[in-house]
């Protein structure tokens, strides 16, 4: 019998602030960093996980794991990745730890880097990739897999079930599809606040000539830069292309709806995070002061619960899940099955450190199995930290090419994890030496 021997995290850093790469109104300095898990059976098996941060802290999220981890040492690994609905419940509402949350923060990310090294271990045993997993699974151990502690009221496991067997019909083609096809993307890479005015024309031009129908800019810096930034872009790329806006949850409600209504001018498709992701009701005024820009959140909303009152609440056009801030695969289940109940398109939060590689999975299967329907719908692409992992994302022509190695997409090289472990890698060593 199998059972877990070792969970193992290494606090795993990248020195992006020096090219202010990801840096916005809100995130001024970021170093992409990953709280990066190994689960380690007594067969020899593997599963990976990770957790993005932006660098101070990651050590908090990898000492979660590592509390966490004390919950899988010794336990059946059959146990665990042949009922992944239990496993998840055992971490997120284990009895003393779910104290720190509960179900938001540093112990609910933690819970998730383990969820998802489990899942690896199961998509390795069955030599697939977890969009095709997901896809392939019988449709009530999908939904066995969901917890519906506090959705019961907008989502039920009927409810779920319905949605999974109406995917059913003409499936396999849309797989097919897929993997001939891949799937929408849009980038942020010509976007970030720090970059300057001749760069951030240079990438949008570059970012069409790619295949992008869309890209997003941060704004919210000052509405004089935001003016003057969109129009360069919107005179790089053209009126057919679509420009998104990202305010990373600066504003407060009105001044929400008063700046974004001076950009009106130059068409942004959607704004996103205008406030905190938290208050739901600032989110449905803005909407409706806003329109017909559309308003998208989700890359920092803690649990199914907020994803389901931002449902209820008519607060948000677009939803928009994270590989790693919620509790793993399990909750992002959870996310898409809530957006297809309430008819909502899901576009996807990617970029940092693995988060492409882990989140294309999730529209993958969406598109699969659960709304079938491609419509407005795109995953994120940033350009950067790809090179550091196994299966990296790979987009051609504006689209998302489907993964074929079998796990979540969460394995690093161990080159790269050895070299930027904080603060002992010899990346960061030479760094302080200069």
């Amino acid at each position: 019998m199998s059972r877990i021997m070792s969970v193992t995290t290494t606090d795993v850093r990248f020195p992006t602030s020096l090219d202010l790469d990801g840096s916005d109104a809100v995130n001024v300095d970021p170093d992409y960093s990953a709280a990066y898990v190994d689960i380690a059976t007594d067969d020899g098996e593997h599963g990976y996980g990770l957790v993005f941060t932006c660098g101070r802290g990651n050590e908090l999220v990898t000492a979660g794991m590592d509390s966490y981890g004390e919950l899988l040492v010794g336990r059946d690994t059959d146990e665990l990745v042949h009922n992944l609905g239990d496993a998840s419940r055992r971490l997120v509402h284990d009895s003393q730890l779910r104290w720190l949350g509960p179900e938001k923060g540093v112990s609910h990310m933690a819970c998730g880097g383990l969820v998802n090294a489990l899942w690896d271990i199961r998509a390795r045993r069955e030599g697939k990739p977890l969009w095709l997993l997901l896809s392939e699974m019988p449709v009530e151990e999908v939904v066995s897999a969901v917890d519906f502690t506090h959705i019961g009221n907008a989502l039920t496991p009927a409810d779920a079930t319905d949605i999974l067997q109406r995917g059913q019909a003409g499936k396999q083609e849309r797989i097919s599809e897929l993997r001939q096809y891949g799937y929408p993307a849009y980038t942020t890479t010509p976007g970030w606040l720090g970059y300057s005015d001749e760069k951030l024309v240079r990438l949008s031009q570059e970012a069409v000539a790619d295949g992008f129908g869309m890209i997003k800019l941060k704004v919210a810096g000052s509405i004089e830069d935001d003016r003057r930034r969109l129009r360069l872009a919107r005179e790089a790329v053209g009126p057919d292309v679509r420009i998104a806006i990202d305010a990373n949850q600066r504003w407060e409600e009105q001044e929400a709806i008063d700046w974004v209504n001076q950009l009106q001018d130059f068409a942004p498709y959607w704004i996103e995070e205008p406030t905190s992701t938290d208050d739901i009701l600032a989110h449905a005024a803005i909407r409706k002061a806003v329109h017909p820009i559309k308003v998208a959140t989700g890359e920092a909303v803690q649990s199914r619960i907020i994803f389901k009152q931002l449902l209820q609440a008519g607060a948000i056009d677009i939803l928009q899940i994270d590989s790693t801030r919620v509790a793993g695969v399990n909750e992002n289940i959870a996310n898409l099955l809530l957006a297809a109940r309430f008819d909502t398109p899901v576009c996807p939060h990617a970029g940092g450190v693995g988060l492409c590689e882990l989140v294309q999975h999730f529209s993958f299967f969406d598109y699969a199995a659960i709304s079938g329907s491609m419509d407005d719908r795109v995953i994120e692409f940033v350009d950067h930290l790809h090179e550091h992992f196994a299966e990296p994302a790979v987009v051609a022509n504006g689209r998302y090419q489907a993964p074929t190695r079998a796990g979540v997409g969460a394995e690093m090289l161990a080159q790269s994890t050895a070299h930027w472990t904080f603060p002992s890698g010899a990346g960061w060593q030479a760094l302080t030496e200069h």
